[in-house]
């Protein structure tokens, strides 16, 4: 149950950020990508994508608020390191997120 509510959670999360990059995409040719708007618009979005991911690490919801608090920063901070070093690739940090963090609570 709780594993389908995860996928349809992903497949909405999914579709609605499809739906505004499609929107920005096809708004895209009249704002330059040097202007100070789209550089505004470009903090925006990595502090509220900063500030989830600080939300979910310090206060958990669900499965993840049966780790340690020390445990997911460690795990935040191995895949921060794994995804520097793999050249900003995001789904081996993202997949070895996930197994450090089962793997270790399972211990």
């Amino acid at each position: 149950m709780e594993i389908n509510l995860m996928i349809f959670a992903i497949i909405v999360t999914s579709v609605a950020t499809f739906i505004s990059r499609f929107s920005g995409a096809l708004t895209s040719e009249k704002v330059k990508a040097k202007s100070k708007t789209f550089e505004w618009f470009n903090h925006v979005a990595y502090a509220t994508l900063a500030a989830l991911v600080a939300r979910m690490i310090v206060f958990p919801a669900g499965v993840l608020d049966d780790s340690s608090l020390i445990l997911r920063i460690l795990v935040l901070v191995v895949s921060i390191v794994i995804f520097l070093n793999t050249k900003k690739n995001l789904v081996i940090p993202t997949i070895l997120s996930a197994v450090l963090l089962s793997f270790f609570n399972s211990i």
